[in-house]
């Protein structure tokens, strides 16, 4: 019978996959969020396929982390010296040479492919006849500002969103209330974007992407467009990711994801005149109305954001004994 009992490097390794196994079980994660190793629930095709090309790229890091580790951690448990018999060298093999150089440059060309072939599809962008909603994002110290450029109805036309005055259906946030950026879901949706003042940047945690907001960006050949679609409704805070002043921290919007029948309707409401203000709907009141016409909307016609809230301007309120 051969001899069973456990050498070091087997203890080690026994170890270490002991290790890994009580550390996953004891962080009550599903295998899902492991496998997202921290990057947050996506909800857009192009966040999907960049959490699975950071998933993927995280595995066969950790293999050939692994792979290091046991080359490294062998000799030093399974080959100690036992005597002054001097070991086997391998210095001059140019097999092991060719096989050290050759695995690293395979794995930069695989990953380089992959980034490639994931950073097209996210940067890729539909035929202007194929855009279903067109957004102009305006960043300003210390805001946002949404216009809706052109979306298409449930017939399928092109419609210019413009109310009875005249100027474009728009959404511009105040230091009282957080704007909203409301959208359909499943529909391919085109931002444009630029700023107002300094350099700002368009971020969305649950887009898994994010882009500097550049003044003038045309005449810089700065790239200030992309585009999505959301796979779900919902509501979801969206922030300035690029230190811009005083109150960068507090520079944040929501994007709600609504239906495209519910979206239709907003739209329509967006573009009619309330006659309480004798002034078009704002978004608020756009959604509250939407809400009372639908019940069944319940938080995703909130008339306020439901995932950020407004700072406190009163700069007194922080004083020390208050």
């Amino acid at each position: 019978m051969g001899d069973k009992r456990r050498t070091p490097a087997r203890r080690v390794a026994g170890l270490a996959g002991l290790t890994g196994l009580v550390s996953i079980a004891v962080s009550g994660c599903s295998t899902e969020e492991v496998l997202r190793f921290g990057w947050p629930e996506g909800i857009t095709p192009q966040a999907d396929r960049m959490r699975d090309f950071w998933t993927w790229s995280v595995v066969a890091s950790l293999l050939v982390g692994v792979l290091v580790w046991v080359l490294i951690l062998w000799p030093v448990i399974a080959h100690r010296k036992r005597g002054d018999t001097l070991p086997r060298q391998f210095q001059y093999n140019h097999f092991l040479e060719w096989i050290y150089t050759g695995i690293p440059s395979v794995i930069v060309v695989v990953l380089f492919y992959f980034t490639m072939t994931t950073q097209n599809y996210v940067l890729a962008e539909e035929a202007p006849e194929e855009i279903d909603v067109k957004v102009n994002v305006l960043a300003f110290q210390w805001n946002w500002q949404f216009e809706y450029e052109t979306y298409k109805d449930a017939s399928g036309a092109t419609v210019v969103p413009r109310t009875p005055e005249g100027p474009l259906v728009h959404t511009v946030g105040t230091s009282d209330e957080i704007p909203l950026l409301v959208l359909p879901v499943n529909r391919t949706v085109h931002y444009e974007l630029r700023a107002r003042d300094v350099i700002h940047s368009f971020f969305v945690p649950e887009f898994n992407f994010k882009r500097d907001v550049f003044p003038y960006p045309e005449k810089n050949s700065q790239d200030n467009t992309f585009q999505n679609s959301i796979d779900r409704e919902g509501a979801f805070v969206g922030r300035c990711a690029e230190l811009c002043g005083t109150y960068h921290s507090m520079m944040n919007f929501e994007v709600r994801a609504i239906s495209p029948e519910r979206f239709d309707r907003y739209m329509v409401l967006r573009r009619t005149v309330n006659e309480e203000t004798g002034e078009p709907h704002s978004a608020a009141e756009a959604l509250r109305v939407l809400g009372e016409e639908d019940p069944d909307c319940g938080e995703l016609c909130a008339p306020l954001a439901t995932s950020t809230a407004p700072f406190d301007t009163d700069r007194t309120a922080r004083t020390a004994g208050r």
